[in-house]
């Protein structure tokens, strides 16, 4: 099972997602009508293959959906590493990264996101422990830059985790209202919302 995916650059340039046909043809189903309210024959439809064609790359539609979630989190994963790699040793350099990060993919990878986290409850339970895993890593990034962060006098929360975990639901929460003809532009969004995470894991400016 081979995917055209784009050809990985920055963590902050988006273009099309590139997904192979059958899974851009799922993603649109899901997203419209759910994983249960879609059918094979459907996603085939929009793909433009017939069913014995689209079970010849995909042999059910929990493949495809697991073949979507697989990629959304090794393109977030990517991205969240790169940024934080390229703040370099600064704490609160990582911890800006990491927060744009998550909320750019939140508003350019949306849909993306969207099927990730509505749709974890339909995952078979063979497959399920290995996507909360995914999800556990990219958690454990912020958690680490924010318990450093407190070690280092740059953040005074008196809960790490805690705060971490609200950046983190905060950033992934963008997915679920970001439009990108709204009021605000990206870039505007993003500067707005880095405030708010310094604010809950506690940055004082110096």
């Amino acid at each position: 099972m081979t995917a055209d995916l784009e050809v990985p650059g920055s963590w902050r340039d988006y273009g099309a997602a590139g997904l192979p046909s059958p899974l851009r043809a799922a993603l649109e189903a899901f997203v419209e009508h759910g994983y249960h309210g879609t059918s094979v024959r459907e996603i085939a439809a929009r793909a433009g293959l017939s069913v014995p064609g689209l079970y010849h790359h995909y042999p059910s539609k929990q493949s495809l959906l697991q073949g979507l979630l697989e990629l959304t989190m090794a393109d977030l994963l990517r991205r969240s590493e790169q940024a934080i790699a390229e703040a370099g040793d600064d704490r609160l350099a990582q911890f800006d990264a990491v927060v744009e990060s998550l909320l750019r993919f939140h508003m350019y990878r949306r849909e993306q996101a969207f099927v990730g986290s509505t749709e974890m409850r339909s995952l078979d339970g063979d497959y399920r422990p290995r996507y909360i895993g995914h999800r556990v890593r990219q958690q454990r990034m912020v958690d680490e830059i924010v318990l450093g962060g407190v070690d280092a006098g740059v953040f005074v929360t008196a809960d790490p985790k805690g705060a971490a975990r609200a950046v983190a639901t905060m950033c992934v929460g963008v997915s679920t209202w970001y439009r990108v003809d709204g009021e605000l532009g990206a870039d505007e969004l993003i500067e707005r919302n880095l405030e708010y995470a310094r604010a809950i894991v506690g940055y004082v400016a110096r």
